[in-house]
């Protein structure tokens, strides 16, 4: 019985021909595409090969003369979209390659081969993948939608988002007729790159990508973004633009803390500065503080004008500084509390003490944790600057730094020093009073004179008694 079965098979086959594979094939639009014709040799002569489309007739023919023919089109100005490898029909391979391949080339292609009687025949689905996007290069903050098109859409398949080669859930939108797979987002940077739609149909996956630039305010790249500074300091707000974007009516302001939802602009600091130097670029229009106070803390907002479209962007300043107390019973010893501004985004605190040498190289000494710092007593050994760091999830948002020496010395020191500042006071007022009495006599004398020369006669005859009087004396000591 089982003999039957297989002459009959083999009758069957020498009379039908060879069998060949039948296929999904999902290409990317564009790119080159391989439509599958693989079977058995039916004779060791060559065959009649005929690729054909369901709704525009011959793709491509051969003849057994080996004369070739294209569909019109199919050939354009001599060049040929289609045609199948010589070299492989030894093997059976009648593969038919498709260049460039476009949307509307999705659909049934049909190979036929033919050698006498013998036909094989092979029906193989072509289906071309398209990622396309409402825009290529979008202006930050404008709506951009992301489609995948598949033609013709095979129901049923699975479609998967990439984004840089990573996941991502996209929308999906059901549009008249047809199936379609369509991420639409905001224009920020989160969504700049390269999208990928993978689509999986039957054991089978094809994929196409495309590229999305965003145009706009790229640094910093999103809203809110915090600014660390220390009191003192001097900070840069950046506010850059896409390389190559020139912005116009570009505008700095700082926005009063009142306004919640509807910000409004304020008084920008004394120390702020919006001019550019003349080394930056043109689509950069970064500000800064050239001294940090800490009021100047708050939300900033950047903005310029691109294609018609206003882009802002707005940051804060969290400005940072060190606070110290001397407690009431504790002589000589000092407190050190690190605050900020806003201290949300902070999740640990370091102090570190910072030495210097005779050559002025620094290092790092003692670590300890902790918002507050307090030192016992004020020695040499603790003496100096220290550095208050914060730290965030990412790591490090900056640091703050406070001099002892410049709060408080050693005991003795204070106790010197008073004593020196006494002894100068003491002298000084000894040196005032004699300056006085001098001025005092110098005043008295210069008031006599002027009630003499009132009198010059008066004058005149006190002044000869008076040299009387002298010659007198003179002539009495010479007897």
């Amino acid at each position: 019985m089982l003999l039957e079965y297989f002459i009959f098979g083999v009758i069957t086959f020498l009379m039908t021909g060879a069998q060949c594979e039948v296929t999904e094939v999902l290409a990317e639009a564009g790119f080159q595409a391989v439509l599958p014709c693989k079977c058995s040799p039916l004779t060791t002569f060559a065959p009649t090969i005929i690729w054909s489309k369901a709704d525009k007739g011959t793709v491509w023919r051969k003849q057994k003369s080996g004369l070739q023919y294209w569909g019109s089109s199919w050939s354009q100005k001599g060049i040929q979209r289609a045609q199948c490898p010589h070299s492989k029909f030894e093997r059976g391979d009648y593969s038919l390659q498709i260049n460039n391949v476009r949307e509307e080339d999705g659909g049934m292609y049909y190979c036929r081969v033919e050698h006498g009687d013998q036909v094989a025949e092979n029906k193989v689905m072509l289906r071309i993948i398209k990622v396309s996007v409402s825009s290529s290069v979008a202006i930050w903050g404008s709506d951009v939608s992301i489609g995948c098109d598949v033609t013709p859409w095979p129901h049923g398949a699975v479609v998967q988002w990439k984004l840089n080669n990573s996941p991502f859930v996209p929308q999906t939108r059901i549009t008249p007729n047809r199936v379609k797979s369509v991420v639409t987002e905001k224009a920020t940077a989160r969504v700049m790159g390269k999208w990928t739609c993978v689509v999986g149909y039957k054991g089978k996956e094809g994929r196409a990508s495309s590229t999305l630039t965003v145009q706009g305010i790229i640094q910093p790249s999103k809203d809110n973004t915090k600014v660390y500074a220390a009191v003192g300091s001097a900070v840069t707000l950046p506010c850059v633009f896409s390389p190559g974007l020139t912005p116009s009516g570009p505008v700095w302001e700082k926005l009063k803390p009142e306004f919640l939802f509807k910000p409004a602009p304020g008084r920008l600091p004394a120390s702020f500065s919006a001019s550019p130097p003349s080394s930056q670029l043109p689509w950069e229009k970064s500000a800064s503080l050239k001294e940090v106070a800490f009021e100047d803390e708050g939300r900033y907002r950047c903005s310029g004008t691109i294609e018609g479209q206003r882009v802002t962007r707005n940051m804060q300043l969290v400005v940072a500084k060190i606070g110290s107390s001397i407690p009431s019973d504790k002589k000589g010893s000092v407190t050190l509390t690190c605050q900020l501004t806003d201290s949300s985004q902070v999740t640990d605190y370091e102090w570190v003490h910072v030495v210097y040498d005779l050559n002025g190289t620094q290092s790092v000494g003692s670590i300890q944790k902790g918002k507050t710092l307090s030192i016992s007593k004020v020695s040499e050994e603790n003496r100096g600057e220290w550095a208050c760091r914060f730290y965030g999830k990412e790591g490090i948002l900056g640091n703050v730094t406070y001099n002892i020496q410049l709060m408080s010395g050693l005991s003795g020191q204070k106790s010197s020093g008073l004593s020196h500042n006494t002894a100068a006071v003491v002298g000084l007022s000894f040196l005032l009073l004699v300056l006085l009495l001098i001025l005092a006599q110098m005043y008295k004398n210069h008031q006599r004179r002027k009630r003499l020369f009132q009198y010059p006669a008066l004058e005149t005859i006190i002044h000869t008694t008076s040299n009387e009087r002298e010659e007198r004396e003179r002539n009495r000591v010479k007897k």
